[in-house]
């Protein structure tokens, strides 16, 4: 069972957050907080799984929860606010998903679910938008070439695939998914996922 905390500070937006994840039979929301200081002290308390938190939230700010939590738990961030800053500073700090409240209750699910497999999800109007902006941008210089492998594992990336679904494709470890993409951002100064795959179309390894 995915065990879920919910931080948002609208009611609404709260109460339907936990309508929708309590509908599925592998999710269990075991409670729901309006604010970033009560987030962090009842993430400590129950061990969720799981942690759903806004960006924009009295006490702390779901950046700020998230850089607290995300070293001992996978933290989604969801958010009206789907800034460039927002983005890089939610997965810098640990994020494992970044989603606009837009995005529906399906991907709000796979998101939680992405999370609990130690996946990074994040919303596709939002990496379409960075990838936008990188396309229209100078080609970078030169980078370390990568190898075959490190190779396929971007294009998998690119596609969208989890680290798990990646291993399973190319009969990797997770481990040896995980150490391939920290290889990768090295060789081509990505700080997170979502810059693999931008450099990804930039450098055409992967066709738009």
């Amino acid at each position: 069972m995915i065990t879920v905390l919910i931080a948002e500070d609208q009611d609404m937006v709260r109460a339907g957050f936990r309508l929708i994840l309590q509908a599925q039979p592998d999710i269990e929301v075991v409670a729901d907080v309006a604010d970033g200081v009560g987030a962090v002290a009842l993430a400590k308390e129950l061990k969720p799984l799981v942690c759903l938190v806004d960006i924009r939230m009295p006490g702390l700010d779901g950046l700020q929860v998230t850089r607290r939590l995300a070293p001992h738990t996978n933290v989604v961030v969801v958010t009206t606010f789907d800034t460039d800053e927002y983005l890089h500073t939610a997965l810098d700090n640990g994020a494992s998903g970044f989603l606009t409240k837009d995005a529906g209750p399906g991907l709000l699910v796979e998101s939680v679910r992405a999370a609990a497999r130690g996946d990074v999800l994040v919303s596709p109007q939002v990496v379409l938008r960075v990838l936008g902006r990188y396309s229209r941008r100078t080609p970078e210089p030169d980078t370390e070439p990568l190898t075959a492998r490190e190779q396929d594992v971007v294009r998998h990336v690119a596609r969208g695939l989890g680290n798990h679904e990646i291993g399973a494709v190319l009969h990797l470890s997770l481990s040896t998914v995980k150490t391939h993409l920290a290889a990768v951002q090295g060789k081509i100064g990505a700080r997170n996922r979502v810059e693999v795959v931008s450099w990804a179309f930039r450098t055409r390894l992967v066709d738009p």
